[in-house]
Formats: C-alpha cells, structure tokens, sequence
C-alpha cells in the first residue's frame, strides 16, 4: 500500500520506490530505500513528516503515493 495510507505512529518497512528515476533518486537519496523503516509523524498541510533513517524529513502527498509499504 502507499505511503499516504498508513497512520500516524505506524511503523513499516519499505518494499518499492515507484515512480519516474529522477524521483525515485531524489527519495532514495533521503533514505527512502527498500528495506528501511518509516515511521509517520504527522500531516501538515499537504505535507508528510516521517521519520526515516533516525531523520525527520517533510515530503510531499504525491511523493509519499510512491512509496510502497508493508500493509499492516
């Protein structure tokens, strides 16, 4: 499931990166790497917070539709 479905607080593990190669560099270069934990902090005008990597980073709704989760 993406990203922007997953709650809050959840915890999951990243199983793909979709998406056209620039985006897809640009997130793997912010630690968005299949296998690593991701965590949702919060939802902030259009905007996701995360914290992924021991790192809080801020991307867009249309980013996080690219990034493919571990349903719960």
């Amino acid at each position: 499931m993406p990203l922007t479905f997953v709650g809050i607080g959840e915890v999951h593990k990243i199983l793909k990166v979709k998406g056209q190669e620039k985006s897809k560099k640009f997130l793997e270069s912010l630690g968005f790497v299949e296998g690593a934990q991701v965590t949702i902090v919060s939802y902030n005008q259009g905007n996701i917070i995360v914290n992924i990597k021991e790192s809080r980073v801020a991307i867009s709704q249309e980013m996080a539709h690219k990034i493919m989760v571990e349903g719960a």
